[in-house]
């Protein structure tokens, strides 16, 4: 009954400006969004009037150097965003994908900890196999991943293992044995009994304090005194070079961070699980063809490298 006016109403909208509006909402930033878009500054600021108009609403206002969107720019900014995944799919699905010729850019997640440990790596090869490939980076919390992947605004993600539900594709990138950092002031040998009683830095970026080798310790009935919580390993490897407390952190990384710092690297003494690294990505990207070809380079990266 009501889609005579439905189809007269989309017809007056120019659909082109909904990829301005997605990027301007994700940049908060017109001369970024230019650039991203190739157009001059002017004509996004025209595209956006003309939305306006259309729309019936500011949708943008000035915020500092940037802009920040309306609160009806924020209602619709998740359903522009899935439809404009949807129809990428749809005209992406059956296309091959050619590494050196695609201008393509792949947004990959991971916790702000590990992008010094896998970004530099991801980026050297695919400057080789790929050079006109473009990889950002993101830090969107567990939360809200699914949602992010179903709508096309995440390619990939790197995140610890942990049970998903259909939405979502997952293959093991890596396992990483735990070690101790400890500082110049700790010697002699790291017994279970001097873990237990030592003080120690945990990092976490959860509410409740709780990280990976706390719930390993409780499942083997545990605990250890933690005398300082970071948010960031960096800040917990330069308080364990100032002292005796510990670090329980993922070998790989403790040996990248621990260059220039002198801490000694010990094993862990405790029967603890190494750190599992898993790939994961939404069903709806299952097959297309860019998506496999970055999980492969990724899956293959950590074979060789991780």
């Amino acid at each position: 009954m009501n889609q005579p006016h439905e189809w007269s109403t989309l017809s007056r909208l120019d659909l082109n400006l909904f990829r301005v509006f997605e990027v301007i909402y994700r940049e908060r930033n017109l001369t970024r969004s230019a650039v991203i878009l190739h157009l001059s500054q002017p004509a996004v600021s025209h595209a956006l009037a003309r939305l306006r108009a259309q729309i019936g609403d500011p949708l943008f206002v000035r915020d500092g150097r940037g802009v920040a969107p309306t609160p009806l720019a924020e209602q619709l900014a998740p359903s522009i965003q899935e439809a404009l995944s949807n129809l990428r799919r749809s005209v992406s699905g059956g296309q091959a994908f050619d590494p050196q010729r695609d201008k393509r850019s792949f947004t990959l997640n991971m916790a702000e900890q590990l992008e010094p440990l896998v970004l530099p790596a991801v980026l050297t090869q695919l400057q080789r196999v790929a050079p006109q490939v473009q990889v950002r980076s993101s830090c969107v919390h567990w939360a809200e991943l699914q949602l992010e992947l179903a709508a096309g605004r995440v390619d990939l993600a790197i995140e610890i293992a942990r049970p998903t539900d259909a939405e979502l594709r997952q293959r093991q990138l890596l396992r990483d044995p735990l070690c101790v950092m400890a500082g110049p002031a700790f010697s002699g040998e790291l017994t279970t009994q001097r873990y237990l009683d030592a003080e120690h830095v945990a990092v976490t970026s959860r509410r409740r304090g709780i990280c990976v080798e706390d719930l390993a310790l409780a499942n083997l009935g545990l605990a250890r005194r933690v005398r300082q919580h970071c948010q960031h390993y960096l800040s917990a490897a330069l308080l364990v070079a100032q002292g005796e407390l510990l670090l329980s952190m993922p070998r790989r990384y403790a040996e990248l961070l621990n260059r220039g710092l002198g801490n000694r690297l010990l094993p862990m003494p405790l029967d603890l699980p190494p750190v599992t690294l898993n790939l994961y990505w939404s069903r709806h990207a299952d097959a297309e063809a860019g998506n496999q070809w970055l999980r492969g380079q990724l899956l293959e990266l950590a074979r060789l490298q991780f």
